[in-house]
């Protein structure tokens, strides 16, 4: 008679069995990232271009007519059409001189459409209504690589004349969307690459050996055709091989005609991430960023504001009546006042947590120029695990 399994043992198994080959929870303070988030590929690139050009169709708010490269530009512009007139005899308050600068995204082909932004470059007041005149785009290389032209959308307006007038948001720089045609082939064949490179948008040795396990695991340690696989002593077995902090090589697969799928498969891939511990702080405008995982020691924080406030009061003197030679003085009379108020005190305790700091500094007062200071002397006094940086 076959002997029966009972159905708690069974489910037990197969409970035991999920969990073994479930993947481990990530640590504390990581996040589950694809590594196309995190990456770049090394050679896949975008590239800045840059023109000069002109905006006509304005409402008066163009170029003045001292504005000399705006009467030349126009009065060449016009001598290619067969229009003789003179740059000195020329109106320039309805045309504007104009940056056009334009970002080639990789793999761009011929005919392909870009949005361009276009940026008063003399006194011109708005470019609200204006329309680009045909503009070539250059790249470093002094090539060209797009044309542009097009009405322009601006963000903002104005209204009003030179006595009295309004502006909302800002009117001299504008954007063509789709105004921009590639006319140059800038694409980078993969297959062409001796091997995938990736770079890290934010260097770390934790995060480059998460990728390149990632990687093993997915793809497996088959033999790749362009690059032989790594030889060096202690290397991971597999395709991926860390360089550095930013750099992870990974060897193209043999069958050279699924490299797109090779990539895709890869930026699929999710890894851990842990985010740096940093406090960022930008003086000018008293913005102050903590990252969740700052970790804080114990210390003691004393805080008190002393202010001065000088005041100076003028007062006439006046001559006596019927005084010989007499003149009215003017006399400046300061006075100064010092006010300094009771040292408020915080104390944070071993393990306390960002939210314990930002409650702490609240409650007893400080704002946002005090916590620069005092996150400086947290960081000076060895109780602030992270990095501060000042911007």
């Amino acid at each position: 008679m076959p002997r029966r399994t009972p159905l708690f043992a069974l489910l037990a198994a197969l409970a035991i069995t999920a969990h073994a080959a479930a993947p481990p929870p990530p640590a504390s303070g990581t996040l589950q990232v694809p590594i196309g988030d995190i990456t770049s590929i090394e050679g896949v690139r975008d590239n800045l271009l840059i023109g000069y050009g002109l905006v006509v169709g304005l409402n008066g708010t163009g170029d003045h007519q001292q504005t000399l490269f705006t009467t030349q530009t126009l009065s060449n512009i016009l001598e290619k059409m067969g229009v003789q007139v003179p740059p000195q005899q020329m109106l320039v308050y309805n045309v504007a001189a104009v940056f056009v600068t334009a970002t080639l995204p990789p793999f761009a082909q011929p005919g392909m459409h870009i949005d361009v932004t276009v940026s008063a470059t003399g006194d011109a007041r708005s470019l609200q209504g204006g329309l680009l005149l045909l503009s070539a785009l250059h790249g470093p290389d002094g090539q060209i690589y797009a044309e542009a032209q097009g009405p322009l959308t601006v963000g903002g307006y104005s209204a009003g004349n030179m006595l009295s007038s309004i502006r909302v948001n800002q009117t001299n720089v504008g954007i063509i969307p789709n105004g921009g045609i590639v006319e140059r082939d800038t694409s980078v064949s993969l297959d062409q690459l001796k091997q995938l490179s990736l770079l890290l948008r934010q260097p770390s040795f934790i995060t480059a050996e998460a990728v390149a396990t990632a990687i093993n695991r997915s793809v497996g340690a088959a033999p790749p055709a362009a690059v032989p696989a790594a030889a060096r002593p202690g290397a991971a077995a597999g395709p991926a091989q860390v360089i550095d902090s930013r750099r992870i090589d990974v060897a193209w697969p043999s069958d050279r005609s699924a490299i797109p799928a090779f990539v895709a498969q890869i930026e699929a891939l999710k890894v851990p991430v842990t985010p740096p511990a940093r406090v960022v702080v930008d003086e000018r405008t008293g913005t102050i960023v903590i990252g969740s995982n700052v970790q804080l020691g114990p210390v003691s924080i004393m805080h008190g504001n002393l202010a001065i406030q000088v005041t100076t009061t003028l007062t006439a003197s006046q001559p006596t009546p019927f005084s010989q030679g007499g003149q009215t003085a003017v006399i400046p009379n300061t006075t100064v006042k010092a006010n300094e108020s009771p040292a408020a005190k915080l104390t944070l305790q071993p393990g306390a947590t960002v939210q314990d700091l930002v409650n702490g500094l609240q409650s007893i007062g400080a704002t946002a120029r005090d916590i620069v200071s005092i996150l400086r002397a947290i960081k000076a006094a060895g109780a602030l695990e992270a990095q501060l940086e000042v911007i």
